[in-house]
C-alpha cells in the first residue's frame, strides 16, 4: 500500500467514516462531510494541513457572508450570482481560493434551506468540523520513505564511484572508450530520490531539517562538478604527452571512487597536497601543449578540492 493506492484507501475510508459520523449526528447534507475529506486529502501531511487551513477559512468566511446577504436580499438567483461575483475575488485576494468549492457548496445549502438560523448554521461548521477532522486523522498515517530514499543513495554512490574510476581510467589509458551515461543516470537517480525526500519532509511537521534532503544536495553540487571534470579529463586524455602529474590525479581519482560513501577525505586531501607540492618542483612546460595539459590538470585539481570540501562540509554539518 504505497504511492497512490494508499492514498485511495485511506480516501475511502475518511470518506465513508465522516458520512456515518454525519449522519449519526442526525445533520442535514451529510455526504458533504465526505467530500470534504476527499479534497482536503493531500500527498504529505504538510500539504494536506495548508489544504485545511484554506478551506476551513474559505468556507467560514462564505457561511457568515452568504448568510447576511440571503437574509437581506432574498434567496434568489440574482443574489447568488451577486455573491458568487463578489466573493470570488476576495478569496483570490486572500490567497484561500482553494477552497471555493467547499465554501460555495456551503453557500448552496444556506440557498436551498433559505434560512439561515443557529441550527443550520451549526449543521453546517459540524459538517466542516467532521470533514476536517477525519482528514487530519486518516492523513496522520503516513508511509515511510526511509528505505527507499537509502537505496537511491546507495545507487548514487554507485554511480559516482563509476564516474571517477573512468576518470582514473582514462587518464592511465587515452584508448579507454567511455560513453558518460552514468552522469545522466545519476542525475535521474537524484532526481527521483529528492521527489521522495521532500515528501518525507512535508511528513513531519515538527522537523526543520532533513539530513537526506542535504545529503541529496550535497551530492547535486559534486555532480555539477564531475560533468566539468568529465569535459577536461577527455581534453587531457586526448593528449599523448607523459605528465608524471596525469598519473598522480589518476591515483586520486581512483582513491575517490573506493570511498565514495565515506565522509572521511583526509587521504585524499593528502594526496592532492602532495600532488600540488609535485607542481612546484616540476620544471616550467617546454611546448604549449604541455603548458595546456598542465594547466587543465591543475583545473582538474581545483575542482578535486571542490568536490572533497563540499562532501567534508556536509558530513560535518551531520554530526552537528
Amino acid at each position: 500500500m504505497v504511492g497512490m493506492g494508499y492514498r485511495t484507501i485511506k480516501t475511502a475510508i475518511g470518506a465513508g467514516l465522516a458520512i456515518w459520523i454525519a449522519s449519526l449526528l442526525d445533520l442535514e447534507f451529510a455526504s458533504f462531510a465526505a467530500i470534504i475529506v476527499i479534497m482536503c486529502i493531500e500527498k504529505t501531511k504538510k500539504k494536506t494541513l495548508h489544504s485545511i487551513q484554506k478551506k476551513f477559512f474559505a468556507s467560514l468566511f462564505s457561511l457568515i457572508l452568504g448568510s447576511i446577504f440571503f437574509e437581506l436580499l432574498g434567496y434568489n438567483p440574482i443574489v447568488l450570482t451577486l455573491f458568487i461575483l463578489l466573493f470570488v475575488p476576495i478569496l483570490v485576494k486572500a490567497r484561500i481560493q482553494e477552497g471555493l468549492v467547499t465554501s460555495i457548496v456551503i453557500v448552496l445549502h444556506i440557498y436551498t434551506v433559505e434560512e439561515a438560523n443557529l441550527e443550520n448554521l451549526l449543521n453546517e461548521l459540524y459538517i466542516i468540523f467532521i470533514g476536517i477532522g477525519i482528514s487530519l486523522l486518516v492523513n496522520s498515517i503516513m508511509p515511510s520513505h526511509k528505505e527507499k530514499i537509502e537505496k537511491y543513495k546507495t545507487q548514487i554512490e554507485h554511480k559516482f564511484s563509476v564516474i571517477l574510476y573512468e576518470f582514473s581510467a582514462f587518464l592511465k589509458d587515452s584508448n579507454r572508450k567511455w560513453d558518460r551515461k552514468e552522469l545522466m543516470e545519476a542525475e535521474d537517480l537524484l532526481n527521483q530520490a529528492k521527489s521522495i525526500t521532500i515528501q518525507e519532509v512535508e511528513n513531519h511537521l515538527l522537523r526543520k531539517e532533513n539530513k537526506d534532503y542535504y545529503y541529496l544536495e550535497m551530492r547535486e553540487d559534486q555532480l555539477e562538478i564531475l560533468k566539468k571534470m568529465a569535459t577536461i579529463v577527455g581534453i587531457i586524455s586526448s593528449s599523448e604527452l607523459v605528465i608524471k602529474q596525469k598519473g598522480m590525479l589518476a591515483n586520486i581519482f581512483l582513491n575517490i571512487s573506493q570511498h565514495v560513501d565515506s565522509g572521511d577525505t583526509t587521504i585524499a586531501l593528502k594526496k592532492l597536497e602532495e600532488y600540488e607540492e609535485s607542481i612546484r618542483e616540476t620544471e616550467l612546460p617546454k611546448s604549449r601543449e604541455e603548458f595546456e595539459v598542465r594547466a587543465n590538470l591543475f583545473y582538474l585539481n581545483f575542482e578535486i578540492r571542490n568536490y572533497l570540501i563540499i562532501k567534508k562540509n556536509i558530513f560535518n554539518r551531520s554530526k552537528l
